[in-house]
Parts: C-alpha cells; structure tokens; sequence
C-alpha cells in the first residue's frame, strides 16, 4: 500500500493531503492540513516574494513535511502556483525550501497547474459526455477548462487571482466606484479573449472549485437556509445569489465584512474580486447557476501519481461511472460478498424495472436502488448481528464522491431496512428525510427486501423473474433449482411490499422464458 502526502504552496494557502493509494489503484485520504499563509501579498506589484510571506510559509512548509514524515510519509509531492512562478525570488524560495526540508518543489505552469486541477474535479463529480467549463478561482491565477468525464480538452490560465486583483485594482477600503469599474474591465477583457480560444462555445454546465468558491458558497448558504452547509461538492449557487454577495461585498468596510455570516476573515479583503470573477463568467456563458466542487489540484495530484504508476487504473477501466465506481470501491474495502450482492442487485432492477407502473419512479432512483443492493451486506464487516444497521452506518459516513449527501442518505436508509423492522419515521435516520425522500425510501426498500430473499441461500438459484401487475401482484420465478427456501424467505419479506403497494404477492415457479440480459 503507497503513502503519498501531496504539498500545495498556493498564493493564499498552503495545503496538505496525507493518502493511502489501494491495491486496487484507488485511494483513500487520511487526513488534511491547511494554513493561508498569504504568500502572495504584495507579489504581483513588487514581482518578488516579501520576506515576510517567505518566513510565514516556510515555517508552515517544515511543520508539514515534519508532520508528514513522522507519520511514515516519506513520499511528499509538492508543487507551487502563480505566486511562486512569477516571483523574481521564486527561485530562491524554492533553494531554501530544499535547504530545510530537503524537498524538491515542482513549480508547475498554469497549463499543468489546470491540468491537475481537472483531474481532481474529474474523478470527484460525474461529468457528462458533453463539454463542462471549470473555473478555479485561486489567489493568484483562474484556471479555465474545457472537457467531459473522459478528458479535459483546453484549458487557460489568467491573471485573475483574488490577491492580484486585490493588490492591482483595490487601493481603497471600500473601493471607489472608478477602481471597481477598472476592476470590472479587467475581468471581462481576459474573460472575453480566454473564452474567445476555446474552441467549445456552449457547456454543459459551469463548475466551480477553490477555497475561494467554497467560501463564496458557505457565506450563500447561510443566507438562503440560515444553517451551515453539511457538504459543500455538488452544491449549486445561482447568478443572483452571487450578485447579491457581491453587492454587499462592495459596499461594505473592511469591518463590516467580518460581521458578514459564513464569511472567512482571511478573506475579507479578496472575496469581491473572486465573486466578480463568478459572476462575470456566468454573465459571459449565459450559466444562471454553478455547480460547486469541493477536489481541485492536491486530488489531481494524487491521481496523477497513481496513474504514472499504471497506465490506466485498472478500476476505472472496469467503472467509468464515478458514481458507481466509488459505491464499488466502499463495496470492496468492507469486503462485500460480490456475487450474492451483484444477483441482488440484479433482481432488485428487475423488480423495479416491472412494476415501474406502480411506483413512477426513474432512472436516478433506480440507480440508489442498485447501490443499496450492492451496498446491503457491507454491515458485516463489523458484526453479522444488526448488520443492517451497520450497512447503515458505514454508507452515510464514507466518501462516497459523485452522490450528494441526501443521495447518500437515502441509499444508506434503502440498505438499512432490507430485513427486520419496517421503516418508521420515528426513526432518526428516516426522519430527517423530507416526505417525497420517505416515500421513495418505502418503494425501494420493499423491492430490496424480495429480491434479497429471492437469493435466501446465496447460490443464484432464483435466475430471474417475471412481474404480472395485477391484484394480486404475481412474480414468476426462473429457477436452477430447489426454490422453496427462497419462496418461503421472500413471503416473509412482502410485508412492505404489500403495504406500500396496497396488493398483496404471489409467487410461482415456470420453466425458463427467454429475456436478454439475463447472466448465462
């Protein structure tokens, strides 16, 4: 097993990522470390690195490599951003690093810089097949790139960091109206030409990622539900919330703004440049809303350390969905019993699949029903007694990147109640669903509960089924065997079926009738 620690000298913070690279080439972060050391003030107007920032972020760096070291992490990736790169001193900086850490520090272009960005948005969220624009918002660069879930296309690097613009455009607390509208023109005529070079003029949809956007959106939440965020990666803002911020950014004081819910205070003075940034590309594409992400560039390191490992990691070749190959990955770290959980997740979809004109649901729920099914038995990893309950708990605190947490939520509760107890809503983690959730968790929950009884002895010998919608509901069984365990498991079981449905089920035997798709 890799131990990989990934170092981030950004312009506004230093970053830390400890990881475990699995065997199976995917990986799992152990834990974080931040600081905004500022590295960048004043940079962009002297071109050079005051000593100052260089002794604040040295300090930092030692601590982290220590930090790193003693943990066992003797690998440490380390790259610098625009700070760094354009700095006069940067190299110097760099030397010193060497000199008292004995780490080489990659000083990455804006090119490779949004490369890796796009990596760690990549493998975080599921893209689609068409064009996404990506937006990082740093301190001080703006990364923009083009691409789909298979590879980013173009990408370019601006000028535009929130400490940059800070340092060039806001001389004044609260700034001038002639200094936001020189502002303002910087943004859209480096806005204008970067987007004038891609060669993809319409996206699927805008995707922001930066401590800047997660601040920017914290401070929107807050707003909009008057409590913290719970997860920030896949969180949506519109133009008008970013308006609104931005509008109160511009006319408040220095000191006013620290007052501002959700607001960090060490980015009180660059939040305004970076929203204008947001909201000017949003004017620029014609994107009433941003989905937010919460991996950037330490994610994108890590990947492309595994991938100079193995040309193509071998999980990815078997699941592009990063959706499901994320579910997989938690499946097999609790060391799911595969076969008896993929023939569940099987009869499970054929199920819903054939009574789809009871239930209306869709291909999203369908999905969460196939999870839950691969998911149902990961419990067992820490007791066979209450396995269920543990299924529960293991799916809603695991990363599962590309679901949100309500998705998360319901496939965990889906899991829980495939035996035993009927969902109630007295029960914490039902309750805290909102009641069309509830419902949805009912309907597949009692199609989970048959089709894992239909697999009672865990030897496939239900090969599949057949549903006759009607009262009562008849379920026809293929057979490779004895299926009276089965039967009498799964008529144990109907008892949500029938109570959500409002019919009762049958089920019966018959020689093999022909479906396609059915494993061999």
């Amino acid at each position: 097993m890799a131990k990989l620690a990934v170092l981030d000298i950004g312009t506004n913070s230093i970053h830390m990522v400890l990881a475990e690279v699995e065997p199976d080439f995917s990986y799992k972060v152990l834990d974080r470390f931040k600081d905004m050391t500022r590295l960048g003030d004043g940079a962009f107007k002297t071109r050079r690195l005051s000593e100052a920032a260089m002794t604040r972020a040295l300090e930092v760096i030692r601590t982290l490599a220590t930090l790193a070291r003693n943990k066992g992490y003797d690998r440490i990736k380390a790259v610098a951003t625009s700070a760094v790169r354009e700095a006069k001193n940067g190299g110097e900086f760099i030397e010193e690093i060497a000199r008292q850490t004995k780490l080489r520090v990659r000083v990455v272009t804006g090119q490779e810089e949004a490369r890796l960005i796009y990596l760690g948005v990549r493998h975080s969220m599921d893209l689609s097949d068409q064009p996404t624009l990506v937006v990082d918002v740093g301190g001080g660069s703006v990364e923009l790139m083009v691409g789909n879930r298979e590879a980013m296309a173009q990408a370019q690097s601006l000028k535009l960091g929130a400490i940059r613009l800070k340092d060039l455009y806001l001389r004044q607390d609260p700034p001038t109206k002639a200094m936001l509208k020189k502002l303002q023109q910087a943004i859209d005529a480096q806005l204008k030409e970067a987007l004038r070079q891609f060669k993809t003029k319409q996206f699927d949809r805008l995707v922001a990622t930066s401590g800047m956007a997660a601040n920017l959106t914290e401070v929107i939440y807050l707003r909009r539900t008057g409590r913290p965020m719970t997860q920030l990666n896949l969180t949506r803002i519109t133009r008008k919330e970013i308006q609104a911020v931005e509008s109160l950014l511009t006319h408040a004081s220095f000191k006013d703004r620290l007052a501002i819910p959700g607001l960090d205070p060490k980015r009180a003075d660059t939040l305004l440049p970076a929203a204008m940034v947001f909201r000017s590309l949003m004017d620029r594409t014609g994107h009433e809303q941003m989905t937010v992400g919460d991996k950037a560039i330490r994610e994108g390191l890590i990947y492309d350390f595994i991938a100079r490992h193995k040309d193509r990691i071998r999980t990815e070749q078997e699941i592009p969905n990063v959706r499901r190959r994320n579910v997989v990955y938690l499946a097999r770290r609790c060391h799911y019993p595969q076969v008896h959980a993929d023939h569940v997740a099987f009869l499970a979809t054929r199920l819903f699949d054939q009574t789809a004109t009871l239930h209306g649901l869709g291909e999203r729920e369908r999905e969460w029903l196939e999870y839950a099914a691969l998911l149902h038995d990961i419990g067992y990893l820490i007791n066979s007694r209450q396995h269920h309950k543990h299924a529960y708990y293991l799916i809603k605190h695991s990363d599962l990147y590309g679901l949100t947490a309500d998705e998360v939520e319901i496939i965990a509760n889906i899991a829980r109640y495939h035996r035993r107890a009927l969902p109630r809503d007295t029960h914490a983690g039902l309750a805290q669903l909102p009641p069309k959730s509830r419902k949805t968790v009912l309907i597949l929950s009692a199609l989970l509960r048959i089709a894992d009884a239909l697999d009672r002895s865990q030897f496939s010998v239900i090969q599949d089924l057949r549903v006759s919608v009607g009262e009562p509901l008849r379920v026809t069984l293929t057979t490779g065997g004895d299926p009276e365990l089965e039967i009498w498991s799964a008529r144990n079981r109907a008892d949500l079926f029938e109570k959500v449905f409002k019919r009762p089920i049958q089920f019966e035997t018959a020689a093999s009738f022909p479906h396609e798709g059915v494993p061999a």
